[in-house]
């Protein structure tokens, strides 16, 4: 129990500095980058940084773990208590055991905190930057629901609130009924609109079928269950949606005809892709030395941090092509950590494979 808390402790005291030394730099480079485009105002500019820094952690947490076990790893050969470790008669797994537990638990928190609006962290702090508002209006936004053709002016999500609405409803590949309106609210499920007009073209091409009907509603309902999130997130491409919002959309979008390859693919990148992270720890620290004798500390250092970024590049440049359509969400996510968990499970046979040799010749 001494040692777990040691090692735990050792491993959190890295992570912390770690995390907190990368998110710093990135958020730094981000205000020289745009400072001449923040707000005048002083709170509003803290709100930024305090935005971007939740970004910068969003990015930065998973390879934090990394680096961190990497930096624990060098001071217990460094110091020789790796080697007291097992010369007390300690095994690989128990010494393994709370790093992985700490990282697992830290992976575990990163993956709730996506259910809340830290996932949208950097579009509030763009927002911000760009118009002094947290949430800005979507306009000229165009979709399918339920085979019908959606067409709104201006969409406002925070207040739940659409301008210039069109829907076009076809039965059968004809058009039936066009809808137009100056505003919509979403209630109760629903978008309310107070004052429709609604225009129903002839149904036969015919000199003596009735022609264009038209003709004005009050209080109609329409697109049950679109949120205006939904709307926002999933409809204009962006992919820094909340789980909650994720879920939501894929249940609702499963039967209508809409490519939800986008969806899919931030959903995994989500649930998916941090646990990396544990994979490249086992695999660290089956390369790591029992004494700085056996190998030269700096070069062992040096070359996995270097694996680390060329892994975590190589994962974001994958997910960024899923994300945009190019590869799928299984082979663009799901592919490389199945090559990665590979990887491991390799370097975990092998000592095995190595004892029974022994144990043969002898």
């Amino acid at each position: 129990m001494l040692a777990f808390t040691t090692l735990s402790s050792l491993y959190l005291r890295y992570f912390l500095i770690v995390l907190t030394a990368l998110s710093s730099f990135m958020v730094g480079f981000d205000l020289m980058d745009n400072a001449s485009g923040l707000p005048a105002s002083a709170n509003l500019v803290l709100i930024y940084i305090m935005y971007k820094f939740f970004y910068a952690i969003d990015m930065m947490l998973p390879i934090s773990l990394v680096f961190a076990m990497i930096a624990s790893l060098v001071e217990l050969v460094r110091s020789n208590a790796l080697a007291a470790y097992y010369a007390i008669g300690y095994s690989k797994a128990r010494i393994l055991a709370p790093f992985l537990s700490v990282a697992g638990g830290l992976i575990g928190i990163y993956i709730a905190l996506h259910t809340t609006n830290f996932a949208r962290a950097n579009e509030f702090s763009d927002n911000l930057r760009e118009t002094s508002e947290f949430i800005r209006p979507t306009s000229n936004l165009f979709f399918t629901h339920e085979g019908n053709y959606i067409y709104f002016g201006n969409l406002y999500p925070l207040s739940k609130r659409a301008e210039d609405i069109r829907i076009f409803t076809f039965d059968q590949g004809h058009l039936k009924e066009a809808l137009s309106a100056t505003e919509a609210v979403y209630d109760n499920g629903y978008w309310n609109i107070k004052k429709a007009h609604l225009i129903h073209p002839p149904q036969t091409v015919d000199l003596k079928a009735i022609g264009i009907v038209s003709e004005d509603r009050e209080n109609m309902k329409v697109l049950r269950d679109f949120k205006p999130k939904i709307l926002d997130q999933v409809y204009e491409g962006k992919a820094n949606f909340t789980i909650g919002d994720g879920l939501e959309a894929l249940s609702l979008l499963k039967n209508q005809n809409v490519d939800i390859a986008k969806i899919t693919s931030g959903m995994y990148r989500m649930f998916i892709t941090p646990w990396f992270a544990l994979i490249l720890i086992v695999i660290c620290f089956s390369y790591t030395p029992v004494s700085a004798r056996f190998l030269n500390l700096s070069f062992f250092s040096f070359g996995a941090i270097l694996v680390t970024l060329m892994v975590w590049g190589l994962l974001f440049m994958m997910g960024e092509l899923s994300n945009n359509k190019t590869l799928s969400p299984e082979i663009g996510v799901i592919a490389p950590i199945i090559a990665l968990s590979s990887v491991m499970f390799w370097r975990l046979g092998n000592p095995l494979r190595r004892v029974r040799v022994k144990s043969r010749q002898n």
